[in-house]
């Protein structure tokens, strides 16, 4: 699902509110998120998982297609985890 996807669903969910305003609360959301994973902060959705920063060390890689050696920089990456109820409902399983 896009965000235009994600901002029709919505609108459809609530047709008295104009796209336009659906579209700037649902880009701000994530602007928002965006912003505080920029700072290092945590991210909890309940029922649905959190969104975390986590660190990289530096290490050695290598490029699959030429098999040399690439040096890679310590780094931070965004990291989810799925919250238990999201979990279940993908698998199929119901959730009390």
């Amino acid at each position: 699902m896009t965000k235009r996807e994600l901002v029709a669903k919505v609108q459809a969910e609530f047709p008295d509110n104009r796209a336009a305003d659906i579209a700037f609360a649902v880009y701000r959301m994530f602007a928002a998120m965006t912003e505080a994973l920029e700072r290092g902060e945590r991210i909890d959705i309940r029922d649905f998982g959190n969104f975390t920063v986590r660190s990289r060390k530096a290490r050695q890689a290598r490029n699959p297609r030429t098999t040399e050696a690439v040096k890679l920089q310590e780094r931070r990456v965004p990291f989810f985890k799925v919250g238990k109820e999201l979990k279940e409902r993908v698998a199929g399983k119901r959730h009390v």
